[in-house]
This record gives C-alpha cells, sequence and structure tokens, in this order.
C-alpha cells in the first residue's frame, strides 16, 4: 500500500511541483498586504492630526465630489472606528476604486490603486499571469492550471500523510526534527519531512477552501456538504458571487473596497475579503497637493450617477430658467443628505463597531470579531428621510452567505487575528519549499541509482 502511495506522491509531484511553489509563494506574499501597503502609504489612510469632531458625512462627500469628474461618482463611504483612520469613500469608475478624506479638514489625501508588486502576485496565485479575460473559447487556462494544480497538491499532501506518519511516538519526535548535522541530504529530507508535518493542516486548509474559486462544481458541492443547497456563481477573489446582499458596492464588510481580501486572499485575506482582500488598479497612490493626481478630468470614464453637485446648489433643487421655484416640480434630495443622520443611529446601536459602511439606501457594520471576518449586520434605509427601516443581523444572514465568508476568512488566515495570519504566511511559504526538497531527493536519488 505505501509503494502506491509512494508512486502517487511522486508522479504527481514531478508535474505539478513547480507551479505549486508558485502557488504558494505568492500566497504567502499576499498574507500581510494590507499591513505593508498602509506602512508604505500611511499619510493615504490615516489623517494627520485628529480633530474635535468630524466634518458630516454628506459635506465630506460634496467636498470629494469636486475632485472627481461629472462621470464619476461616489457610491458609499466607510467609517472607521479609529478616529486617526482617514474616511474612505467608494467610486463608480473604475471597479473597487476609493479614495480616502481626511475627515477633519476635508482634504482629499489621494486614490487607492494596488502596487505593481502584489497585483502581480494575486495575478500569479490566481491566474499564473494569465489574463483574466477568457480565451477564445471561454476558457481561464491560467486558472484551470491553478485549480488541477491546487487539487494535484491535496492528494500530494494526503498521500504524503500515509507515506511519512510515524508508527510510534519516539518515531513521530524524530520526525519533527529538522538535522543540520548530517549532511546536505539528510538536511534537505527533514526539512520535507518535517515541513510538511507542521504545514499539514494549513495547507490543507487553504487548498480546499481554494478551491471554490476554480471549479464550479466543487464550489457547489462544497456548499451542499455544509448544508447550502444554493449554487453560488463567481469565479475569483473579489467578484460579487450571487447572494451577496446589503453591501455597497466596492465595499466589503468592514473593510476598505479597495485592499485585498485574502488571499481573496485572499481570496479575496483584504482586507479584503479575506477580503480578500486583480479589478482594483494598478500604480501607486499619488498626492499632489493633497489632492488625487489628474483629479480634473480623466478620459475614458462612462457616466454612472449623477454628480450631486450638478443637481444641487446648497441641498436645494435650482429653477431653470424662466420658471419660478414654487411651479417647478421638486427634485429629489441629494443623496448623502442623511447618511450622517444614518451613520449616527448604527454607532449609537453598535457601539463595539470597526466600521460603518453606507451606500444609497443601505448599510453594513462589522464588529471586526474573530472567525467570519467579512460577518456583517446589514441595514436599509429611506434615503431621503435617513429611516431605519430593514435590519439583517449576521446571525439571520443565509447559510451560503455565513460559508462563503468562512471561505475567505479560513483561505487568508484571517479567522484566528494576527497569529493565523503569522502561521497561515509560515505554512505557505514551507508549501512552497516542499516541492523544491521533493525535486533535490528525487534528483539525488536518480543520480545515485545511475552511478
Amino acid at each position: 500500500m505505501k509503494k502506491l502511495f509512494r508512486d502517487i506522491h511522486l508522479w504527481l509531484s514531478v508535474p505539478f511541483g513547480l507551479i505549486i511553489t508558485l502557488i504558494c509563494f505568492s500566497g504567502a506574499m499576499l498574507v500581510f498586504e494590507d499591513e505593508v501597503t498602509e506602512c508604505t502609504h500611511h499619510d493615504l489612510y490615516y489623517v494627520e492630526q485628529v480633530g474635535e469632531k468630524p466634518l458630516p458625512v454628506g459635506k465630506l462627500v460634496s467636498i470629494a465630489s469636486h475632485s472627481l469628474p461629472d462621470s464619476v461618482a461616489i457610491t458609499g463611504v466607510t467609517v472607521f472606528s479609529q478616529p486617526e483612520r482617514a474616511y474612505q469613500l467608494s467610486l463608480s469608475k473604475p471597479r473597487r476604486a476609493s479614495m480616502y478624506i481626511d475627515q477633519y479638514t476635508g482634504e482629499v489625501k489621494g486614490k487607492y490603486e494596488r502596487s505593481p508588486f502584489f497585483l502581480n502576485m494575486f495575478l500569479l496565485h490566481r491566474f499564473l499571469l494569465d489574463s483574466m479575460n477568457p480565451g477564445g473559447e471561454g476558457i481561464f487556462w491560467g486558472k484551470l492550471i491553478v485549480g488541477i494544480s491546487t487539487l494535484m497538491f491535496v492528494i500530494v499532501l494526503v498521500s504524503g500523510i500515509v507515506i511519512w506518519w510515524p508508527r510510534t511516538r519516539k518515531a513521530l519526535k524524530d520526525s519533527l526534527k529538522i538535522t543540520v548535522s548530517k549532511g546536505w541530504m539528510r538536511l534537505w529530507y527533514s526539512l520535507h519531512v518535517a515541513g510538511g508535518m507542521y504545514a499539514l493542516l494549513f495547507l490543507l486548509l487553504m487548498a480546499l477552501t481554494g478551491l471554490t474559486w476554480s471549479f464550479t462544481w466543487y464550489r457547489n458541492g462544497f456548499y451542499k456538504l455544509f448544508g447550502a443547497d444554493v449554487a453560488v456563481e463567481g469565479g475569483y477573489h473579489g467578484k460579487p458571487e450571487a447572494g451577496t446582499h446589503g453591501k455597497p458596492e466596492g465595499i466589503e464588510a468592514g473593510r476598505p473596497s479597495g485592499k485585498p481580501a485574502g488571499v481573496e486572499n485572499a481570496e479575496g485575506k483584504g482586507r479584503p475579503d479575506m477580503g480578500n482582500r486583480a479589478e482594483r488598479g494598478e500604480g501607486r497612490p499619488e498626492r499632489s497637493g493633497g489632492r488625487p493626481e489628474n483629479a480634473g478630468r480623466p478620459e475614458g470614464v462612462d457616466h454612472a450617477v449623477g454628480s450631486a453637485r450638478s443637481e444641487h446648489h446648497g441641498g436645494r433643487p435650482q429653477p431653470s430658467e424662466g420658471q419660478s421655484e414654487a411651479s417647478r416640480p421638486l427634485r429629489p434630495a441629494s443623496p448623502y443628505a442623511c447618511w450622517q443622520q444614518v451613520y449616527e443611529q448604527l454607532a449609537m446601536r453598535n457601539p463595539g463597531f470597526e466600521s460603518i459602511s453606507l451606500s444609497n439606501g443601505s448599510a453594513t457594520v462589522s464588529d471586526g470579531s474573530l472567525g467570519n471576518t467579512r460577518a456583517s449586520d446589514s441595514y436599509n434605509f429611506d434615503a431621503q428621510t435617513g429611516t431605519i427601516a430593514n435590519v439583517r443581523p449576521y446571525k439571520d444572514a443565509d447559510r451560503a452567505t455565513k460559508i462563503r465568508g468562512w471561505i475567505f476568512s479560513l483561505h487568508t488566515g484571517r479567522w484566528g487575528g494576527m497569529l493565523t495570519r503569522i502561521l497561515s504566511f509560515v505554512a505557505a511559504l514551507l508549501g512552497a519549499c516542499l516541492p523544491l526538497t521533493g525535486y533535490y531527493l528525487w534528483i539525488k536519488r536518480l543520480l545515485r541509482k545511475k552511478a
């Protein structure tokens, strides 16, 4: 039996080993994307000085809208519990674009754009740097190769358990040691065996959850296994899936939409998502005098939502020429007018919130607790009066929605906070090393037999 499993382990590892190394390494690089991005662009995400009281949300949106072209509208805002965190404004174009504003001074700090390094790591992790657009026959070849390689990796890990699982406690203790004093062959062997045992559970967890983004049949079976009879659509990290409700476009629960989700992560960690948490753009955030670069009138952007500044003046509609204000039909008020009122209501209801995200008529509140990092309570409100009309607590969400959040959290290692993220990072690096150590042992064995 062990000989059969040895053959399976070897002849699946040889053709798929290098791809597995690339997938694991790129996944490890994405684990701390949020932290690295915030550290390198601290002035984008944080205000220079915390003031006494933030400006009203509606006023901040109005200020920010003047730095945008008429064809781009603000579709949502995320307010964080930390007073030093700048407000995040979601934009209608391009997809998942966002900008940040100092809530105390109204200074537009800049737009978020994913750095080229993390963008390439994401494309490598999900598509092997292949195009995200389907080929002539509608097939994502890079995504398909990643999915097949991940499935083979699961089989390789399981076969490795059968091959090297020790029969006694003393043998188990010896298997977990990395020997450095008995030559290179023994060192690489101990790295292969001990590294695989240390990282086994995390690698299986990440691989089994990651497969839900690769194959529809696997995703549907995974959901049905946990009692969710909903066929979830969507093909990659960060893409909206059927059944998502109560979240503003471009905003993940409790996380800025411009940040990764896992390994969306991360799928998508992130944040975001993970989120979780490629469509978010390239390059780095730019600042010029406190405003986004090219904030005037970028070309090639389609009109999405009517700009509040072109429709209103001082929050009131203006009469057209030759028509009195009294006789002119009233237009609806600015969609942002009641956001401050809604935010204050939700903040009072949820004193321990991590973030509150608002869009036109809907809102989500995340408490930032461990476990499902995308768990959030959803609200609907009257866009004219600000009256909260409907509440959907996370505990009452459908099972498919909960499973989707758990998949992201487990895949990106966010479910247990910083500790599990560190362990996921180390496990992913060990996963990248396992095929390399295996190749070394295999080639040395071939050379020895030939000699």
